[in-house]
């Protein structure tokens, strides 16, 4: 009787078996199991599958956790999903093309995805929507504006770090360049933008999103010895899509309009 009562003294807390687990960096099992343990006595689970369903549930939500902090680092400008484009609107691609592209196997081979069209007609409503698939698949993405990522690697250059934030941006697995075309660059913002797309050639992958065909590049680029190197690394293993019709963005302003 005095040895089962010493048992039953001893018999630790939750807290302090949850306490236990914590200093494990164990957190996501930590914090619920009050209610893993009232599972696993509903479901009169085997020693074996407790364990397991512990397992299971902080590879959960530590890969939750990952997804959303990937999800900030992206630096999307807004969440844009694939399930709300309007495919009824933007008719010169096809919900089966954009899903051909949702195995990913464009970043695992190193290729190019391409969205040519004029503003307004959902280019960069699929850039974003393929990279929040992409991050919840497992992948790292960078979105940076055209305008915004020439800023990024001017001011490293002045700085003397242009190669370093090269190499921070190849830390991700898909770079997302948006717009790019809209306003001309000027001779350093030529060269800065060549050596980060010929870091990127074969070893990641770029979503760009252009107003302008490749022929026109000389537009923007003023100068064509720059526009064909470039050109030729981002559509040696690309897929090309051409977008059509009017603004959605204008269509749906003159509907509140009217």
């Amino acid at each position: 009787m005095a040895t089962r009562l010493a048992k039953e003294r001893a018999m630790p807390s939750i807290d302090q078996i949850a306490r236990q687990y914590r200093s494990l960096c164990l957190t996501a099992i930590a914090e619920h199991l009050p209610t893993l343990l009232g599972q696993a006595e509903t479901h009169e689970s085997s020693y074996l599958q407790f364990a397991e369903s512990l397992v299971e549930h902080e590879q959960r939500q530590r890969n939750a956790k990952r997804i959303e902090q990937n999800r900030k680092r992206a630096g999307f400008p807004l969440l844009k999903s694939l399930e709300e484009f309007d495919y009824r609107f933007q008719t010169t691609i096809s919900k089966r093309e954009v899903n051909s592209l949702l195995d990913f196997g464009f970043i695992d081979n190193r290729d190019n995805v391409v969205f040519i069209g004029p503003p307004g007609v959902g280019k960069t409503h699929l850039a974003i929507g393929i990279g929040l698939k992409a991050i919840d698949a497992g992948y790292k993405v960078s979105f940076n504006t055209a305008l915004g990522l020439m800023e990024v690697l001017e001011l490293a250059e002045l700085k003397g770090e242009l190669k370093k934030k090269i190499n921070q941006l190849l830390k991700f697995d898909v770079l997302i360049i948006d717009e790019l075309g809209y306003l001309p660059m000027n001779k350093q913002g030529m060269h800065n933008l060549f050596q980060l797309i010929n870091a990127l050639y074969e070893y990641r992958s770029v979503i760009l999103t252009t107003n302008k065909e490749f022929t026109n590049w000389g537009e923007f680029f003023i100068d064509d010895n720059v526009a064909v190197p470039i050109v030729d690394r981002i559509i040696h293993h690309s897929h090309i899509f051409m977008l059509g019709g009017e603004s959605y963005r204008l269509k749906s302003k003159l509907n509140q309009a009217s």
